[in-house]
């Protein structure tokens, strides 16, 4: 674990400001899987909600540091925060760094015991651990698109001998289902983890969650508990859609997701994240 706390304190340079919070996933979200995608209304509507001084929005990603700084760069988007890899993860925006960011608040795990206890049921994934903020540390070279940055194989053992803020096992020609039951055979006290697409799963730290990144950054933003908005679709969206005062799904997410929202909007391909946007503009104009 590193040594930023979990709930970081305000720092004077940044002072509370917004009256709401906005978290946005990205994938299946506000844009398309694949190939992606990010539709002219939706590029209007984060365009017009970055812009207003009372709302603050943020992308809550599962993406790497490096994957969720492109596409707030597509977005127009280069100052406020941003939440990546499950939570593990909070970014400082700043336009006059480098990177366009710094690292604000980073949460790791052990990844040995999970990965033995993985492996020895699903002993064919392919693993990676993220080097944040430079790409992924590999097993086996993963498909052209699905993975950002510096890709570097290494061997298994150098990868389950560090601390990692995100662990991802993909299994080809697994279902999430069978990803799923190998989760529950196995059991995971020790790690928190969520279900990607075809047979990928996502290991992070005990605890850590969008939600976690965003409760943190809602306390130092002074932003109300009644005025967090998100919108998502996947299962790692699940603790952030139970955790704000208006969760927005997507439609055609899974029951568990839609369980855990306030309300579904249209799909991806509907622009269903713009419209809700919209109407958070719209209130706010009143």
């Amino acid at each position: 674990m590193s040594g930023a706390a979990l709930w970081p304190s305000p720092r004077p340079e940044h002072q509370p400001a917004a009256v709401g919070l906005l978290a946005l996933d990205i994938d299946g979200t506000i844009a398309d899987d694949w190939p992606e995608t990010i539709s002219d209304r939706v590029q209007t509507a984060v365009n017009q909600a970055v812009a207003d001084p009372r709302l603050e929005v943020i992308l809550a990603t599962g993406r790497s540091a490096h994957s969720a700084m492109r596409v707030a760069s597509d977005l127009g988007i280069s100052q406020g925060w941003a939440v990546c890899s499950n939570g593990s993860l909070t970014l400082q925006l700043d336009p006059a760094l480098e990177a366009g960011y710094r690292i604000d608040d980073t949460q790791a795990f052990d990844p040995k015991p999970a990965l033995e206890a993985m492996l020895r049921l699903l002993p064919e994934a392919w693993v990676a651990v993220e080097e944040v903020g430079v790409g992924f540390w590999v097993t086996e070279a993963y498909p052209v698109g699905e993975l950002e940055g510096c890709i570097k194989v290494v061997p298994l053992a150098e990868i389950a001998a560090r601390p990692a803020t995100r662990v991802i096992l993909r299994c080809d020609g697994r279902t999430p289902e069978e990803m799923e039951r190998a989760v529950a055979a196995v059991k995971l006290p020790w790690v928190n983890y969520t279900f990607g697409w075809k047979g990928w799963l996502d290991l992070n730290p005990p605890g850590v969650s969008k939600a976690t990144a965003l409760e943190a950054l809602r306390l130092r933003l002074g932003v109300p508990a009644g005025g967090t908005v998100a919108v998502g679709d996947g299962t790692n969206d699940i603790a952030m859609l139970s955790w704000a005062s208006r969760g927005v799904v997507m439609s055609g997410a899974r029951p568990e997701v839609v369980a855990a929202g306030s309300e579904v909007t249209g799909a991806v391909e509907d622009d269903g994240a713009a419209w809700v946007i919209e109407s958070v503009l719209a209130r706010l104009a009143g």
